[in-house]
């Protein structure tokens, strides 16, 4: 069963390591805060209803309850009818327990050299603070003569933030930037009012056999920022800084957290971190407006649910959320300040779709300046 939070769908929710999941015909009660409450069909029973919960669910649904119920709130299970039915939260597929708002699976992208593992933007969840676009790309393997030739294609109202665990990129923009990015490195390219670059490798890395490993992330940009001078940042891995937190390293790539602050440019409150947690180690994570969790590799427990490496897990606002290794995982946390409504087409995203037609117009009729030393080919706008 797929769980969505909708008034047509089923719905899921959680209390501590238990979950009643159910559906009723189109019938659902919010969970929130550690209740679990839906229904499927005709629930036979319901667990931890109360009064409060009650009164933001169908009033239809409502009205079936006893009069006690409604009016004084109980603690109990509910005789009703068939068809309830709890499971642990490790089986639920999007919608787990207390903590954890939704679990995305990823999905396959087949790029042509190699393939990444898409997990934003999703149909549900576009954003999570400023992040837009989250890809998680190889490992992949390459031989000599092989390699990744990303062709020069433009952005609008965004920035890209390039992280690898392995391997090398070699960036060029059309400002004139040249620039290897290694592992531990952060690449940031700001868009704002458009800006073309390419991806591709020195000869060194290409001549040879070698591996491919890494995060790409976009951000959309605040609305009075989205037309800002385009620029390129490069921050070598030295500079990021690494704090330890009950014994894990944690590396903070972009805003603040666990008591450091990292260099890197923001334009809106942004949270980006990284760390690897040894099997039984555990992390509890920084409060943020909105967050969220990617597990590049090996398995681990966020409260009560469990996730699997290449999924994401975005948290619930306000809750404490600890996450403990059940084998040595890597992850990400990323996160920051909600922003309003974006549209995204292609490689253009902006609080406008007026701006994005203007973009693919612009990128139709060869408007954009061209990239130093990758002038002859470029990537044609998708029709």
């Amino acid at each position: 069963m797929k769980a969505v939070s909708s008034p047509e769908s089923p719905f899921v929710g959680g209390v501590g390591s238990h979950c009643v999941v159910a559906l009723d015909k189109g019938w659902a009660i919010p969970c929130a805060r550690g209740l679990a409450v839906t229904f499927d069909r005709l629930p036979q029973r319901v667990s931890l209803i109360t009064q409060r919960f009650l009164k933001v669910g169908n009033r239809r649904a409502m009205d079936r309850y006893p009069e006690d119920i409604r009016k004084k709130g109980i603690k109990q299970e509910i005789p009703m009818t068939r068809y309830t039915e709890e499971r642990d939260c490790d089986d639920l597929e999007q919608q787990p327990c207390a903590g954890v708002e939704l679990v995305i699976k990823p999905r396959e992208k087949d790029l042509g050299e190699f393939s990444v593992r898409r997990l934003l933007p999703v149909a549900g969840r576009h954003m999570v603070g400023p992040w837009i676009f989250f890809d998680h790309m190889g490992p992949a393997e390459f031989p000599a003569g092989k390699g990744i030739d990303v062709r020069p294609h433009p952005h609008i109202n965004l920035a890209t933030v390039t992280y690898l665990f392995e391997g090398e990129i070699l960036h060029r923009d059309s400002l004139g930037s040249l620039q290897p990015i290694r592992p531990g490195d952060i690449n940031l390219m700001v868009a704002g009012r458009g800006i073309v670059h390419s991806e591709r490798e020195r000869p060194e890395v290409r001549n040879v056999d070698h591996v491919l490993h890494g995060l790409q992330l976009w951000l959309a940009l605040p609305e009075k920022d989205e037309e800002t001078e385009p620029a390129f940042y490069h921050y070598p891995q030295r500079d990021i800084p690494t704090v330890e937190v009950a014994g894990v390293t944690v590396r903070v790539m972009m805003g603040e957290a666990f008591g450091v602050a990292s260099p890197v440019r923001t334009f809106a409150r942004t949270l980006y971190a990284e760390a690897t947690l040894e099997l039984g180690q555990s992390l509890k994570l920084p409060e943020e407006e909105e967050r969220a969790v990617y597990l590049a590799s090996g398995r681990l427990r966020l409260n009560a649910t469990e996730i699997n490496a290449s999924e994401m897990a975005v948290l619930q606002a306000g809750e404490a959320v600890e996450l403990e290794a059940l084998e040595t995982s890597r992850f990400a946390l990323i996160g920051g300040e909600k922003l309003g409504e974006r549209f995204i087409e292609w490689n253009f995203v902006s609080s406008r779709k007026s701006r994005i037609e203007q973009a693919k117009s612009d990128w139709r009729a060869g408007s954009y300046p061209k990239v130093p030393g990758d002038e002859e080919e470029f990537i044609p706008l998708p029709e």
